[in-house]
């Protein structure tokens, strides 16, 4: 389940890099609000987002975690 936003950058939300980014900006944002998770490329904070559903990010996150 996840919801697009065209304009990341409107949201409004606080986002957040991982501790573990590199610096060389190759990684996503993400923000805390109640029920999803928003996702933005780091690279273009003006562009689309989307909001994944917190069961779909901690996939995510288990897929990088073990099979990267």
């Amino acid at each position: 389940m996840s919801k697009p936003y065209p304009n990341a950058a409107a949201t409004g939300f606080d986002w957040f890099k991982s501790s573990y980014s590199s610096g060389d900006q190759s990684c996503v944002e993400v923000a805390k609000i109640p029920g999803l998770v928003p996702v933005r490329d780091s690279k273009n904070p003006q562009g689309p987002a989307l909001a994944l559903a917190p069961y779909v990010w901690s996939a995510f996150v288990d897929f990088a975690k073990n099979d990267a």
